[in-house]
Formats: structure tokens, sequence, C-alpha cells
């Protein structure tokens, strides 16, 4: 295990996040929290994958789960409602890879209309990475929504001053 690979990987999606969360202008004091929660999510999905053998979409649904539980904990310091914190700290964890060979396979697909060799292999290319990208999307909401349907209380009480019964 490179404890360099993990800090790195966690400071690039930290640098994401904050980058995602200031398209959404999010108050200054949430900034580090998104980028918190953005480098503990992505760390641990890298982790998951890389060491522990885990596959792509149960990597992103225990780091979005990560996120969410976070975000239920740190949207009561911040004063603001966990998807502020939680949606800019998901998305670099969107697989972009996956996204772009969707797409690509499809052009290539399309430019190679003539040829049913190339089109079977274009093809599964296309299905498989639309598999793969649907589903880590899916969990990715999945997991980070999961806090709210269990704390439902506490999840829309963040920005008020009352205690919780």
């Amino acid at each position: 295990m490179n404890i360099w690979d993990i800090l790195s990987d966690g400071f690039f999606a930290a640098l994401a996040g904050v980058g995602f969360g200031a398209i959404s202008d999010p108050p200054l004091k949430a900034f580090r929290y998104i980028a918190l929660l953005a480098a503990i999510g992505h760390a641990c999905r890298f982790c998951l994958i890389t060491y522990a053998g885990v596959d792509i979409s149960t990597g992103s649904l225990i780091g979005a789960l990560l996120i969410g539980f976070g975000s239920l904990w740190l949207g009561r310091k911040v004063r603001c409602p966990m998807t502020v914190l939680y949606i800019p700290a998901l998305l670099p964890m969107i697989p972009g890879k996956y996204a772009y060979n969707v797409v690509f396979s499809q052009i290539m697909f399309l430019q190679n209309i003539d040829s049913p060799a190339q089109r079977a292999i274009y093809m599964d290319m296309f299905f498989s990475n639309s598999m793969v990208s649907c589903t880590v999307v899916f969990m990715l909401a999945a997991g980070a929504t999961l806090p709210i349907f269990i704390f439902p209380k506490y999840a829309f009480s963040l920005t008020r001053d009352k205690k919780i019964k």
C-alpha cells in the first residue's frame, strides 16, 4: 500500500470537489468540508479498487456512503443542506473514462457500419461501458442519498437552530 498514491488521489479529488463546489456558490465555510468529503470518498474508492480488489460500482457505493453520512454530520457545522456538501464531493467520482468510451464506441460503430466484425466489437464496447457508467452513477446517487432516508428528521433540520428530538 503506497500512502503517497492514496494521499495524491484524495488531494486531486479535493481540488476537483472545490472546483465543482465553486460552480454552485456554497458558503465559504463549506469549501473545506466539500474538499474533505471529496478526498475521503475518492480515496476510499481508490483503496477499495486498488488494494482490496473491489469492483468500481461497489467501491463507488461505499465511497458515496461515506460522503453521504459525512455530509449529514458536517452539514450541522456549516448550517447548510446536505446537497450543498455531497453533490460537489461526488462529482469527481463520476466515471468519465467509461462515459467517454460510450460516446467513442458509438461514433466508431457508426463509422464502421459496413463492417459487421468491427460493428460487433464497438457494440460490445458500447454496452459494457454504458453498463459500468450507469451502474456507478446509480450507486453514487444511492449511497449519497441513503442517509436522508435513514435520518429524515435530522437531514432536513441541518439549517435550523432547534435540537432534534
